[in-house]
């Protein structure tokens, strides 16, 4: 048996309870000045003070990790990626910072289509490589779960292949990774003039073969103004659900169109992005309890207005935050970017933050049972700051401040 005990950490710092935290739930962490944490077989078996743990276990038959000067916190979870593709496109970034608007980009050939041609000449080794390359980067930042989606083959062959690539990461890496379906991110050159079709298409052929390998957990649908329609995507959501998928939804991100509403309408795990969201869509993702992934890099990246996060939570949403990397519009997994945007234009307190991108996160794929906060039964996955408090996060403004993840008790960075 593994055992191992961490102890005196200047504060263990994490929220509680195995479903997302909503509204002013968000705020309600527990704090335990001078922690411990037992920990064996990579689960937790206690958190409480270090003299408590102290006089209730017999420390010799544990390897001890000093983390006096240092709090701990949940590994931190990204519930929103795009991170196996091939190919870069910094000249479209470029482009947008002279003035060209994301849907500009598209509409002229470059987006997703620029990254669906690279990624469809990439073998499964390059796109393996790229990928552990990637995930060894997210553990430096404290990132011990990640959600990654397909969605740049828009065909049978790619897509499959991004999934397989996922799942073999998921074996050899540290890092877990859960696969969502999305080859509702475009329509691809092959079905412009029949969207219809595509649609037809993922339905008959891919998602069938996608649930045969059990190659995803989810599936997810681009839903906006001249990519899939509320009409589009829920025909495909309702088809994956009965397929046995979990859905999620890229919903309002550009245009207010009504994908909160959709969301909350076919019972969606979230629904992210949401800059445009109604506040009627708002209010039914609070009342659905409906987990609400924020992506502040990708709204810093494009220039754009922020969601209302301050609005949503109030409301009584549960809030999620997430990355959304990929090589258009966000190429950035950065944690610490994260935690600084949300906590100084999206107004979260820190409690807040912490709260998003753990717990909330871990509910997000679904897995808030066994991952998220630090209590007896759940996964030990812990990030180990350089500093005495978890306000540092938002404090040390944009800089990464992990000293040690440790993902199932194991020393991972």
């Amino acid at each position: 048996m593994n055992k191992r005990v961490i102890l005196h950490a200047s504060e263990i710092a994490t929220p509680m309870g195995i479903k997302a935290r909503a509204g002013k739930e968000m705020s309600e962490i527990k704090i335990i000045q001078d922690g411990a944490i037992v920990i064996e077989d990579g689960l937790i078996i206690a958190v409480d003070t270090s003299s408590s743990i102290a006089s209730e276990f017999d420390l010799e038959q544990y390897t001890v990790t000093d983390a006096s000067g240092k709090s701990i916190v949940p590994g931190f979870i990204d519930s929103h990626t795009h991170f196996v593709f091939g190919g870069f496109r910094p000249d479209e970034f470029l482009m947008r910072l002279s003035g060209k608007s994301y849907m500009e980009i598209m509409k002229a050939g470059g987006g997703i289509e620029n990254t669906v041609r690279a990624t469809r000449a990439d073998s499964f080794d390059s796109l393996y490589s790229s990928g552990r390359q990637r995930l060894d980067g997210m553990v430096r930042l404290g990132i011990t779960t990640v959600e990654g989606k397909s969605g740049y083959g828009l065909d049978m062959e790619t897509e499959l292949r991004m999934l397989r690539v996922m799942k073999k990461l998921n074996t050899d890496h540290l890092v877990d990774v859960v696969p969502t379906y999305l080859g509702a991110h475009a329509i691809p050159r092959e079905f412009k003039a029949n969207h219809q079709a595509y649609i037809q298409f993922m339905i008959d052929k891919v998602i069938p073969e996608v649930a045969k390998g059990h190659l995803a957990d989810f599936c997810d649908v681009f839903c906006e103004e001249g990519v899939f329609s509320i009409a589009e995507s829920r025909r495909l959501l309702n088809a994956a659900k009965d397929h046995g998928f979990l859905l999620k939804i890229h919903a309002d991100e550009i245009e207010s169109m009504g994908g909160a509403e959709l969301a909350a309408e076919v019972g969606t795990v979230s629904a992210d992005h949401l800059l445009e969201a109604s506040e009627q869509g708002i209010r039914m993702l609070a009342e659905q309890r409906i987990v609400t992934t924020l992506l502040p890099a990708t709204a810093f990246c494009l220039n754009k207005p922020y969601a209302d996060a301050r609005k949503m939570i109030d409301a009584g949403c549960a809030i999620a935050l997430g990355s959304d990397f990929n090589p258009g519009s966000c190429f950035t997994y950065s944690a610490p970017l994260i935690f600084a945007l949300a906590g100084i234009h999206m107004r979260m307190t820190s409690e807040e933050v912490l709260t998003a991108f753990t717990l909330n996160g871990a509910a997000a794929l679904n897995r808030s049972g066994i991952i998220g906060s630090i209590e007896p039964g759940k996964r030990a996955d812990l990030v180990l700051l350089n500093y005495p408090s978890y306000k540092f996060l938002i404090y040390n403004t944009a800089t990464n401040c992990v000293n040690r993840v440790i993902k199932n008790g194991q020393d991972a960075f």
